[in-house]
């Protein structure tokens, strides 16, 4: 056996090439099978191991179109259509995709919020302080943080939808727990691995987008995506403050196990395989099988021929299908290393990843807080009932609803008028300025929330905080994606790990914040935060190409060789240097 890289390669429309012989030649046609006859093949012979892209031109079984007397009926060619590059697919199944992708991203925004209305009767339920209670929104981000690196490995070499199907199981069994328990150490726990299961609603669905859509069509998806977790997020609270008040607490989680239900039987029968890696390997399986059936039935040897050779005499020959990524993939154990490892490295050695990560972390702990500060603003100022506090957040989602139309036009506005950089810089310009909404929400929250001013102005307040969040959530998936290219799910992952991990720490100091420093003064130092995180976005758009060709540069050196180990080679380099003096001296 040996192997023996393709060559043959046509493009077509849908990815898929038709394994029968066309007779549409004649009898030149004829003649050629003629011709390949004299070269008799047997199951002896070697075989060549070619490598197969979607773009490959496949070969033509020998003699399947005009067997021999006395021999076996072909077997018939397998169905390839379903094996097509998801970026070949119909528009209408892309957008398919998208939406389910997208709802089942609000669910788990959803669920994280959810917890928060029935706090006052479940604390009294269990006799636990507000701060102890909190630690269930606490671990389901922590639950969100964790299995995203654990997981992702696994959806490289299964596919996407067998991780998205099992995680809809844990999801759905977990809401169900969360409904049944009788005790908080329970309540806990099914919100950990409601977490777990949730996770990859959130954090794949920005690599099923990937798969479907090439990086200058992904505006539109992307900004659906960011949109849906902000719009779940604020429904989080605000349904299960209705159900809370006119049902019972186990209701909010018991409706939403039947929401998910729903959904993971609409994503089990509609939800195709994306990833293309995976749809190849699968091809390739399929091809194999099927030149095996050829073979035993007597038909040995496929021949590679086009127009331009349909008269000259192509020798059969015996071959097999592999892909590269088969090849150049890791063990389950080291991907699973990598995914844990590498995230952190480019967290702590890369500037851009550093900074995106803590801009986004910010805002991250900012939308979580919410969860928190809301009820203890609106219940103290306004004495809001917890079905009144929960329609509060309907400012978040109205605030993800105006931002998403608001991204796809700006993007479509700006390159219709050749505004539009080419480069990933691009997709920060309108960035800079909307992401200052943010502090501008932070600010006006804290000096408005006074029973004086009517209740809607600090509610107005939250959804400007949302708009900026958006921007700031979705700038960091391009720009992420966009500059690192091969190590993208690496730098995306550092900074969810880190937003997610934000978002379960700020919680828990939300009441102590707020009810020592006062309204006014903790939406303050959360704003002047905010303001000096907003150069981000300024000082890429100046230097970001410095950055990126300083970057490109180094990670030619290798992976260590960035700012943090550059300055750790040069230290040990000198070190050195005066090891070896000390020593000629002596």
């Amino acid at each position: 056996m040996h192997t023996v890289p393709n060559q043959q390669s046509d493009p077509t429309s849908d990815g898929v090439q038709a394994l029968e012989y066309n007779r549409e030649h004649g009898d030149q046609e004829g003649q050629q099978h003629k011709d390949q006859r004299s070269y008799t093949l047997d199951s002896d012979q070697d075989v060549e191991y070619l490598y197969l892209t979607f773009d490959t031109t496949l070969p033509h079984p020998v003699g399947i179109s005009s067997p021999q007397p006395g021999q076996a009926s072909p077997p018939p060619c397998p169905n390839l259509t379903k094996y097509a590059s998801p970026f070949l697919w119909a528009e209408s199944r892309k957008t398919v995709v998208t939406i389910i992708s997208c709802c089942v991203t609000a669910m788990s925004a959803y669920a994280a919020g959810s917890y928060t209305p029935p706090a006052d009767e479940l604390t009294a339920k269990w006799n636990v302080s507000r701060v102890v209670y909190n630690l269930g929104i606490s671990l389901y981000t922590l639950g969100f943080a964790i299995a995203p690196m654990v997981l992702a490995p696994f959806s490289e070499i299964n596919g996407r939808r067998p991780i998205f199907v099992s995680s809809g199981l844990v999801f759905t069994v977990c809401l169900i727990g969360c409904g049944a328990t009788e005790s908080f150490a329970g309540m806990l726990v099914a919100r950990f691995f409601l977490g777990v299961g949730g996770s990859t609603f959130s954090t794949m669905v920005g690599g099923v987008i990937s798969d479907i859509y090439h990086a200058e069509h992904r505006n539109v998806p992307m900004s659906c995506f960011s949109g849906a977790v902000l719009f779940g997020t604020g429904l989080g609270p605000l349904i299960p403050g209705f159900i809370d008040y006119h049902a019972n607490w186990r209701w909010i989680h018991y409706s939403q196990a039947i929401a998910s239900a729903v959904l993971m039987i609409v994503l089990f029968v509609f939800l195709n395989e994306t990833r293309g890696s995976v749809l190849l390997s699968r091809k390739a399986k399929a091809l194999n099988k099927y030149y095996d059936a050829l073979e035993s039935a007597g038909y040995v040897g496929v021949v590679f021929c086009s127009d331009n050779d349909i008269k000259g005499k192509q020798q059969p020959r015996r071959i097999r299908w592999k892909v590269k990524s088969d090849e150049e993939r890791e063990s389950i154990t080291r991907m699973i290393t990598i995914s844990c490892v590498r995230p952190f490295h480019l967290l702590f050695t890369e500037p851009v990843v550093f900074f995106f990560s803590l801009w986004v972390s910010f805002s991250w702990a900012v939308l979580y807080l919410q969860f928190i500060a809301i009820p203890i603003v609106f219940s103290t100022n306004y004495h809001f009932n917890v079905e009144q506090t929960g329609a509060v957040f309907a400012a978040v989602s109205i605030g993800a609803l105006l931002a998403t139309p608001l991204s796809i036009y700006q993007e479509k506005f700006a390159m219709r008028v050749g505004k539009m950089s080419s480069t990933p810089e691009g997709r920060l310009y309108f960035t800079c300025v909307e992401s200052i909404l943010l502090p501008i929400g932070l600010f006006w929250f804290g000096w408005t929330s006074f029973s004086s001013v009517p209740w809607i102005v600090p509610t107005i307040a939250v959804g400007c905080s949302t708009i900026g969040i958006f921007s700031i959530y979705l700038a960091a998936f391009n720009y992420l994606a966009d500059t690192y290219h091969r190590y993208a799910s690496s730098a995306i992952a550092a900074q969810s790990f880190c937003r997610n991990v934000m978002g379960a720490i700020f919680p828990l100091v939300t009441n102590a914040m707020f009810n020592n420093l006062g309204y006014p003064a903790a939406s303050s130092l959360l704003g002047g935060i905010g303001v000096l995180l907003t150069i981000v976005p300024w000082v890429l758009v100046f230097y970001g190409p410095q950055i990126r060709a300083r970057r490109n540069h180094e990670s030619t050196l290798g992976p260590s060789e960035t700012w943090l180990g550059s300055l750790t080679r040069h230290v040990i380099e000198i070190k050195i240097s005066k090891n070896v003096g000390f020593a000629r001296q002596h």
